[in-house]
């Protein structure tokens, strides 16, 4: 039964600062590679592995975390969640070389799978029915803002401390988290003893750990051309439809695909998917649109997300309020996807002279937009979920929407890579002797150099150099803005998809019996 007064609250701040744990983590860590790289004496590739071992562990555990849950307990599971990712923390801060790093941080995605999924659970058993809109919209504080302001915790960390420090932070917080989990939780039933499904099991990871880890991957090792990324995208497809035959097939699946029976549910996952894409994807280009082009250091660059998470904070519980009494999650999330699509159109024309006060803005809007958006998309998909069902449906949005993006950073960093080989051979043509503009550009450098005292060939030299770093500026100008551009059309053509679900006067999602 659902909670009320002093418990309820208390109940809510620690699954939230439980989940926001996780997805904290899922981004901290960037911003610290290289000190990881240069303490621990690894290669780039190797330190990469720190995230995507993460992410993959964390893809491959969330669609069981139900399952999971069901069986020794939602609470048991909830605080062993907790216990684990506290303690593989401190032993991630004590690696003494990557590969100990590495294998920590797997063990750590493993645990924090089960917090986010599990969170959100135990939030809508412990709020009344007729408030679920405020309880998800306490929950997505969690969802939007950890992944962003991860980055600028992990850089003042760095700054400021060592490395380990930021997952040092995890321990004092995971340790208050299993404490209040432990004593003000309830226990719900655990589900009647049942054949483990090891097939299903194996079969879930080996499909979503390989698709996952190709996604991180793909990019950097050119997609195709290497072999093991072509087998893992075969070992992905043939697992994925081997996977979903065993557990239509089996009589104790460990992902309950019958949920998929409600109409919510299943185009849910489609805009998770979306929202994933957009909420990762957007958080992806922004910093390094920023340091790279535009002169921001990492402090400036979390200032200025600072402002937008903060308008979502603040948004939240107006969003929960509003389904609560009746309007339709579906118009919101209309407004959501339009304001993210008008974000990503405004960056999507930025220039060289683009500054602080021009990227605020848009920022603010995306601030807004993600309120509406997730809120709404997570009450739509689980509105019709009920008992069991919830854990289940909860692993498996949480999963949609880190896959989607994994697949929006994929599929962004691709059309990076592709689209400034195009924009460069475009900017190139314009570089000849019949181009006015061109030899007086050239020639204004070659007179300012000489101006400095350079020779007249050093000059020149100097000149073509100048020319040469203005068109790569430009060149990724140019394709960060087609990368926006692309993100921002992903939602806008995704609204439809809103209205394939049913129109219900009031969101209410029925919640376990304790």
């Amino acid at each position: 039964m659902a909670e009320t007064g002093f418990k309820k609250w208390i109940i809510t701040i620690t699954v939230i600062t439980a989940s926001l744990l996780e997805l904290i983590d899922t981004t901290i860590v960037n911003v610290a590679l290289p000190h990881m790289q240069g303490n621990l004496g690894a290669t780039l590739e190797d330190v990469a592995w720190v995230v995507t071992g993460y992410a993959v562990a964390n893809v491959i555990i969330l669609p069981m975390s139900g399952w999971l849950g069901g069986r020794f307990g939602r609470k048991k599971y909830f605080m062993a969640s907790i216990i684990i990712f506290t303690i593989v923390s401190f032993l991630c801060g004590n690696a003494s070389n990557m590969d100990e790093l590495i294998i920590f941080r797997i063990l750590q995605g493993l645990a924090g799978g089960g917090l986010i999924s599990t969170s959100q659970a135990i939030l809508i058993e412990t709020w009344p029915r007729e408030q679920i809109g405020t309880a998800t919209a306490l929950f997505g504080l969690g969802a939007v803002v950890g992944p962003t302001v991860g980055p600028t915790i992990g850089g003042w960390i760095v700054e400021h401390f060592a490395w380990p420090w930021i997952f040092y932070v995890n321990i004092p917080v995971g340790a208050l988290a299993a404490f209040f989990a432990y004593t003000f939780i309830n226990e719900t039933p655990k589900e009647e003893k049942r054949p483990v499904d090891w097939w299903g099991i194996a079969l879930l990871a080996i499909a979503v750990g390989s698709l996952q880890t190709v996604l991180e991957k793909g990019e950097s090792e050119d997609w195709f051309s290497k072999t093991y990324i072509l087998v893992l995208t075969v070992t992905a497809v043939l697992g994925i439809l081997l996977f979903i035959w065993r557990e239509t097939t089996t009589d104790h699946p460990i992902v309950n695909f019958s949920i998929l029976r409600h109409r919510s549910f299943s185009v849910g996952m489609f805009t998770s998917f979306v929202l994933g894409f957009g909420l990762y994807g957007s958080m992806f280009v922004f910093p390094v649109f920023c340091q790279t082009l535009l002169g921001f250091d990492a402090q400036q660059t979390g200032e200025l997300l600072f402002p937008g998470g903060l308008c979502t904070i603040v948004m939240m519980p107006f969003i929960g309020k509003m389904l609560n009494k009746g309007i339709p999650a579906q118009f919101m999330a209309t407004i959501g996807m339009f304001l993210f699509f008008v974000f990503a159109n405004m960056l999507s024309h930025s220039t060289l002279a683009t500054g602080e006060k021009d990227v605020l803005i848009p920022l603010l809007v995306r601030g807004i937009g993600m309120a509406l958006l997730f809120v709404p998309l997570t009450t739509l998909a689980m509105a019709d979920l009920k008992g069991p069902e919830i854990g289940q449906g909860s692993g498996l949005n949480n999963m949609m929407r880190q896959l989607g993006g994994s697949f929006g950073i994929a599929v962004l960093t691709t059309v990076i890579h592709n689209r400034q080989g195009f924009h460069r051979n475009n900017l190139l043509t314009n570089i000849n002797e019949y181009n006015p503009a061109f030899i007086e550009r050239l020639n204004g450098y070659v007179h300012k150099f000489m101006a400095e005292g350079k020779s007249a060939i050093d000059a020149t030299t100097m000149a073509y150099k100048a020319i040469e770093g203005g068109i790569i500026r430009q060149t990724l100008l140019l394709t960060y803005d087609d990368a926006y551009w692309l993100s921002g059309m992903v939602m806008l053509c995704s609204i439809p998809l809103l209205y394939l679900q049913p129109f219900k006067k009031k969101m209410k999602v029925p919640t376990d019996i304790h």
